[in-house]
């Protein structure tokens, strides 16, 4: 629970890391899509998966790094499509575009499926996948260089 060295790199590191990969998913992104707020919020989804995923893990070798590394991005996904799905549900709730919360819930279930599949094509999913990785090792060396 207490601040180390190795957590403030992986928070600085994955966030750096979510910002990049939503960069290379914009261009994938339908014409018009406001960005205005969207590498901010990932980067910062990301500082804290990066703190509490990653961070807290950091110091059990370079191996168990780089699996802590690829879940800490999994998270990173997961949360960041999490948001921008209900985030657009709730955009879509307030113009009544549902008949109901049961539908509500259902057009965010897709939506989080359809925000998924615009990190399939080019390069975001190999890039999070390798970034994940290096992230994890950096955290790994600080945690052994600080202990």
């Amino acid at each position: 629970m207490y601040p180390t060295a190795a957590k403030l790199v992986a928070a600085l590191a994955f966030a750096a890391l979510a910002w990049w990969v939503t960069d290379l998913v914009k261009p994938n992104l339908p014409q018009g899509t406001p960005m205005d707020w969207l590498a901010p919020v990932s980067a910062a989804v990301g500082a804290v998966m990066g703190w509490r995923v990653m961070g807290r893990r950091a110091g059990r070798g370079y191996v168990a790094a780089a699996g802590f590394g690829l879940t800490t991005a999994v998270a990173i996904v997961f949360w960041v499509l999490l948001i921008w799905a209900g985030y657009e549900m709730l955009q879509r709730s307030m113009d009544l575009y549902y008949d109901g919360p049961v539908e509500a819930l259902e057009s965010a279930l897709a939506l989080y499926m359809d925000y998924a599949l615009l990190l399939v094509p080019g390069p975001p999913l190999p890039s999070l996948a390798v970034g994940a990785v290096l992230c994890g090792a950096l955290a790994e060396w600080v945690a052994r260089r600080a202990s």
